[in-house]
């Protein structure tokens, strides 16, 4: 792995992780009972979005290093990835 492979994963771990914590602990305008005129009731209360960046990018930076791990670390090689489907013959 490259640095821009490196940044690359990263990058696409980030958003995917960012997608799951940005739903832990939401809630709805509804279920506050103060729904914001022009905005619909599933809408987020109380997003704080600061803490949940740097939870997403705490917990992806630990998904990153096993990953890179694995790959600089030589636990899967090409050769492996290439072999792979003799293991279902």
């Amino acid at each position: 792995m490259n640095l821009t492979g490196g940044i690359v994963l990263f990058a696409v771990l980030w958003f995917l992780t960012l997608f799951i914590v940005v739903l832990i602990g939401q809630r709805s305008q509804q279920d506050a009972g103060k729904i914001v005129p022009g905005t619909p009731a599933g809408a987020p209360a109380d997003l704080r979005l600061k803490g949940k960046l740097i939870w997403t990018t705490a917990i992806t930076t630990v998904i990153w290093a096993a990953i890179a791990y694995v790959i600089l670390g030589g636990l899967v090689t090409r050769a492996d990835i290439a072999n792979f489907d003799r293991l279902f013959r």
